[in-house]
């Protein structure tokens, strides 16, 4: 196997600077992490079928909830279906069910009783850990400068906060002492603000948990001051690191910076300079991530929170810079962003309920045509209750 060395991959780049190479030839020089790549082949599969499943239970007014395929056929290109509406549905009888209904003379989809009780058990899930809901939310909007973030862009990212669909009744209107909405400069704009006395709560970064436990571990090798600034690192394998890369880390990982929930007044930013203001992006990315349901998000979605987050640079370039903090995947069309740490072997390390709910659908994902006249889909559900990311090793001829 051919090993890579950083200077290849990252084109000479050091922590906090790299040579002038266009944004395309900076994501294809990257070093590949074959463990995430093959955790996004399956995610991209989801990610259609959770679209086509928000399609259906849209249409409450059919009994059972269902869709034309015609309809389908034509979104086949906005939802990325490259072989057409009923070819894709039918890779997922586990999920989808088509049937002929006489009285429109057409054919139609639906979920199957499994898919329904999945999304059943994800919606009881949601709404069992509102009082996290809140906490992740209140969080988001602390890390922000002005204590608000425009409406629009929280939409963006509901599912991965875990918010109910109708969180703007079930949070934001029942919290009115935390929440409160006015309107912005923009019509038909929205800005989600702290109220008043939620602007001195204080919170500590996840990152402060990694910190103490490395610093109360008997075997612990990393120098102290390191420690205090430092964030948890893991490359990709076959990534060789150099001993001037190696270095450039350590004096980046000792940099003093101003966390994602201190306030950044300008003494403070000027005081910080260009690596300390990228150091604090760095901070606030990775709280992002840690707060989200299932440690990852699309580039483009986090995009959204640059201006009310005060980070001045390229977010994509920013999880480039960092391929020991952040994995960046480009598979289904679109940049998805992992937190390292979060993850090991393929699977999130500390589960919560609504994640542990969405891998029983994405093991649905995976089983595709298999099992249908086996209790295999059984198995896969008892298994998975016990320890859902068990699956990835069992099954492995399915991945």
């Amino acid at each position: 196997m051919r090993i890579l060395t950083v200077k290849t991959i990252l084109k000479h780049q050091i922590i906090g600077s790299r040579f002038k190479t266009s944004s395309a030839q900076y994501v294809a020089s990257r070093a590949r992490d074959p463990t995430f790549e093959k955790l996004m082949d399956k995610y991209k599969n989801l990610l259609k079928v959770v679209a086509i499943q928000d399609l259906i239970l849209s249409n409450p007014t059919n009994n059972p909830p269902s869709v034309s395929l015609d309809f389908l056929s034509r979104l086949s290109q906005k939802l990325h279906l490259n072989r057409g509406a009923a070819s894709f549905l039918r890779k997922y009888p586990h999920i989808f069910h088509i049937f002929y209904d006489p009285n429109k003379s057409q054919p139609f989809c639906r979920l199957t009783d499994s898919a329904i009780d999945i999304f059943r058990q994800e919606t009881e899930a949601i709404n069992a850990s509102l009082p996290v809901v809140v906490d992740r939310l209140v969080r988001l909007l602390s890390m922000s400068t002005t204590k608000s973030l425009p409406l629009r862009a929280v939409f963006k990212v509901w599912r991965e906060l875990g918010l109910p669909d109708n969180f703007e009744d079930s949070v934001i209107s029942r919290n009115s002492h935390i929440f409160k909405l006015s309107d912005a400069h923009e019509l038909n704009t929205h800005i989600l603000k702290l109220t008043d006395e939620m602007h001195d709560k204080s919170f500590v970064a996840s990152v402060e948990n990694w910190r103490v436990m490395e610093c109360c571990a008997e075997d612990c090798i990393v120098d102290r001051t390191e420690l205090q600034y430092g964030f948890k690192h893991s490359y990709p394998p076959g990534m060789r690191l150099s001993k001037d890369f190696r270095a450039k880390v350590e004096e980046w990982q000792r940099l003093p910076y101003v966390g994602p929930y201190e306030e950044m007044v300008e003494k403070k930013r000027f005081k910080a300079g260009t690596m300390g203001l990228e150091k604090r992006a760095v901070a606030i990315v990775h709280e992002f991530l840690s707060l989200t349901v299932e440690g990852m998000v699309e580039v483009e979605k986090i995009s959204h929170f640059r201006k009310a987050f005060a980070i001045d640079l390229n977010i994509r370039d920013l999880f480039l810079d960092h391929p020991g903090i952040f994995y960046l995947s480009t598979k289904g069309k679109r940049h998805t962003v992992f937190l390292r740490e979060a993850y090991e072997r393929g699977c999130l390390i500390d589960l919560n309920p609504v994640y542990n709910v969405r891998r029983k659908l994405l093991d649905l994902v995976v089983l595709g045509r298999h099992g249908m006249l086996t209790n295999e889909s059984k198995s896969v559900e008892i298994c998975h209750t016990e320890k859902p990311c068990l699956q990835d090793e069992k099954r492995g001829l399915l991945l």
